[in-house]
């Protein structure tokens, strides 16, 4: 078992500009397991890639470029020592949805439009990094992510399903799919079903065998060899051609001229991309970082993942992205940095150089079983059991998410998810569950407001639990009033402990102006405990404290009480 992050052991941030910050130092001791990590890594993405080429509806070479000078880019500039960035399921369904009748899938002008779409979206990471937005990643909540990418499941694995059949798909949403599969279902090739079937077994038993075994690239293995043996493209069954070898050629996307409605829809894509990115990647790289007690910063991050898409967008590939999936891989093959991921990019160079030839021979169908299986694997239905149970209310804001990517688009469903994050967050700070202190036992003890009584006779102490801002001041006016009016004991003094506040927007601060000047003709005293430095010169800013006086603030609610205590005595009031 690992270890737990410690801040008294966590390992010093290097200096100076991020060059190879996630390489060294390098121990030659772990260098033998950093070799075996980059070769497992290959042997298990590099049918990896191939499939999501089909999911962006790129050429399949151009899987494999996303694992090189993308890769080796991340791997020289970036900040974490285990982040592997490459081509991902998200990004390229993103990108195929947006991409859709602009140019024909595979086309050149598809291509040089992936291009443009990566150097948009490696622009927008520059422009975070300088803005340092990198908390952006933040506001996709867990639990919409959790949907979002059920959703982006759903629908790749249901865009296989022709494939795998050996029919022809007509495109269209997740819906028109099954109703093209079912109506040519007679159409079925029994050969491409067969290796398909072949492929899910043996990736599929594989995994129950030893989860290192490297199912996939075996599966594809097996598939090139049937059909180059038993010569299956002249039996109907579509296979993948030539796949051209050697290196990328480093050049400008050669877009034809772009107008300004199409240039508008591609940065909407680019957009989307963005956030997806700086959100996954900021989530696995903080995870590993956490697990091995490294700092990670976010911001620099993104210099890393700007620089792998411009490497992309400039060697004819698609967006990339920091994949969670394959940098499991590495961790669990023993990888501790990045010297793992650029033994990857000298393998995958090695086949780019020699050994594309075999790659014309594989059947659709076998990549469609791959890719099929990635769908699956994205559709979290043990997390979407947990959030059911934990937190029914935020289940369905993770299936609302899901079935707009499924049935709207994968893009409308990433803006749905960010949407549906913030009013998620707006939900706890509309209804905040503030609570009052009562003294039992000799302690004050935290009881609901629907429970309100007094800290003492004469005196309510409340506790507001959220920053104070515009959509719960309703709320709070409300609570403050009927608190005001509490019996049986006319009330006195009335405490605000803001122990759990950290911020007053000018909202807020109106209101407590406002509910000032209700207890004060009511011959109540405000009075605040817990303020920290920063909320009390907000209140001083707004006149609040001019109000109520300076010494109307107190360290916690215990000395509230006990000036309570002091003022009813100087007052000659029973206790």
């Amino acid at each position: 078992m690992k270890p737990a992050a410690n801040h008294t052991d966590v390992k010093p941030k290097r200096r100076g500009w991020p060059i190879l910050g996630g390489v060294l130092p390098i121990t030659w001791a772990q260098a033998p397991a950093e070799i075996v990590a980059g070769v497992t890594l290959a042997a298990l993405a590099i049918p990896e890639v191939m499939g999501y080429t089909k999911i962006a509806g790129m050429p399949v070479v151009t899987g494999l470029y996303t694992m090189l000078i993308p890769l080796a880019l991340y791997a020289v500039l970036g900040s974490s020592r285990h982040l592997v960035v490459g081509a991902d399921s998200a990004t390229a369904a993103i990108m195929a949805a947006g991409l859709a009748g602009l140019a024909a899938t595979a086309s050149p002008q598809y291509v040089a439009l992936a291009g443009v779409l990566a150097l948009m979206t490696a622009l927008l990471l520059v422009l975070g990094r300088v803005l340092r937005i990198g908390f952006l990643a933040d506001f996709l909540s867990r639990t919409v992510l959790i949907g979002f990418l059920s959703g982006v499941g759903i629908q790749v694995a249901i865009g296989q399903l022709a494939g795998m059949l050996g029919i022809p798909s007509d495109g269209g949403g997740p819906l028109e799919k099954v109703a093209t599969v079912l109506r040519q279902i007679d159409q079925t090739n029994l050969i491409a079903l067969a290796i398909a079937l072949g492929v899910l077994a043996i990736i599929v038993g594989g995994r129950r065998i030893n989860p290192k075994l490297p199912g996939a690239l075996l599966a594809v293995i097996a598939a090139i060899l049937v059909s180059y043996a038993f010569g299956l493209a002249a039996h109907g069954v579509a296979v993948v051609g030539t796949v051209p070898g050697g290196l990328p050629q480093v050049s400008l996307p050669a877009v034809a001229a772009i107008d300004w409605n199409t240039l508008q829809q591609l940065f909407a894509i680019a957009l989307s991309m963005f956030v997806v990115i700086v959100a996954q990647s900021a989530a696995t790289a903080r995870a590993y970082a956490t697990r091995y007690r490294e700092r990670f910063d976010e911001n620099t991050d993104l210099i890393g993942l700007s620089a792998a898409n411009i490497g992309a967008g400039l060697t004819g590939t698609f967006v990339v992205n920091g994949s969670p999936t394959k940098t499991q891989m590495v961790d669990s093959a023993g990888g501790r940095s990045q010297l793992a991921m650029l033994v990857t990019a000298v393998i995958v160079l090695i086949v780019l150089l020699f050994l594309t030839a075999p790659l014309a021979y594989l059947p659709e169908a076998a990549l469609s079983a791959v890719v099929f299986l990635i769908g699956l694997e994205l559709i979290d239905v043990r997390g979407m059991r947990r959030v059911l149970i934990e937190r029914p209310v935020e289940f369905g804001i993770a299936l609302f998410t899901m079935a707009i990517v499924v049935f709207v688009g994968v893009e409308q469903g990433i803006l749905m998810a960010i949407i549906l994050s913030l009013l998620a967050h707006t939900r706890h700070g509309y209804q905040p569950s503030n609570s009052v202190l009562t003294l039992r036992d000799g302690r004050l003890h935290v009881t609901p407001v629907a429970e309100a009584g007094e800290a003492a006779p004469g005196i309510v102490i409340y506790r507001f639990n959220h920053s104070m801002y515009y959509a719960n001041t309703e709320r709070m006016a409300a609570e403050v009033s009927a608190l005001a009016r509490l019996g049986p004991d006319r009330l006195r003094w009335f405490c605000c402990d803001l122990v759990a506040v950290d911020d007053v927007d000018f909202s807020a601060a109106a209101t407590w102006r406002e509910l000032y000047r209700e207890l004060h003709e009511q011959a109540i005293r405000l009075v605040f405990s817990s303020a920290s430095g920063h909320v009390r010169a907000q209140l001083d800013v707004s006149g609040i404290t001019a109000l109520v006086g300076a010494d109307a603030y107190y360290p916690d609610p215990a000395a509230a009480l006990d000036a309570y205590h002091t003022w009813e005595e100087a007052h000659d009031r029973p206790v």
